[in-house]
C-alpha cells in the first residue's frame, strides 16, 4: 500500500488504477462487472474508481457510501476547476465580457 501511495503522490490516481488493475486483477474483477467500466472510471472517474475497488469487494455499506461521496467530490472538483480556470478563454463568458 505504500508503494500506490507513493506512486499516487507523484504520477496521479490514473496511473495508480492502472498499476493497480496490472497488480490485482483479482480484486478489480470482483469490484466490477465488465471491463467496460474500470476503463471509463479511470479515464473519467479516477478518484472514484479507486475508492470503489477499494471499498466494494467487502460490499458497500454504512461508511463506504461516505468515502464514496468524498471521492465522487474530488472528481467533480476536478473536472470543474479546469473550466473555472479558462473561465475566460470562453468567447460570450459574463468574465470575458466584464
Amino acid at each position: 500500500m505504500c508503494c500506490l501511495f507513493t506512486t499516487l503522490l507523484l504520477l496521479g490516481p490514473r496511473f495508480v488504477n492502472v498499476i493497480w488493475w496490472i497488480a490485482q486483477p483479482a480484486r478489480w474483477d470482483a469490484a466490477f462487472s465488465s471491463v467496460l467500466w474500470p476503463i471509463l472510471g479511470i479515464v473519467f472517474a479516477p478518484w472514484t474508481t479507486m475508492m470503489w475497488v477499494l471499498v466494494s469487494p467487502g460490499g458497500v455499506q454504512g461508511i463506504d457510501w461516505l468515502w464514496i461521496g468524498l471521492a465522487v467530490v474530488v472528481d467533480v472538483a476536478f473536472w470543474s476547476g479546469g473550466a473555472w480556470k479558462n473561465r475566460d478563454r470562453m468567447p460570450g463568458s459574463s468574465a470575458s465580457t466584464a
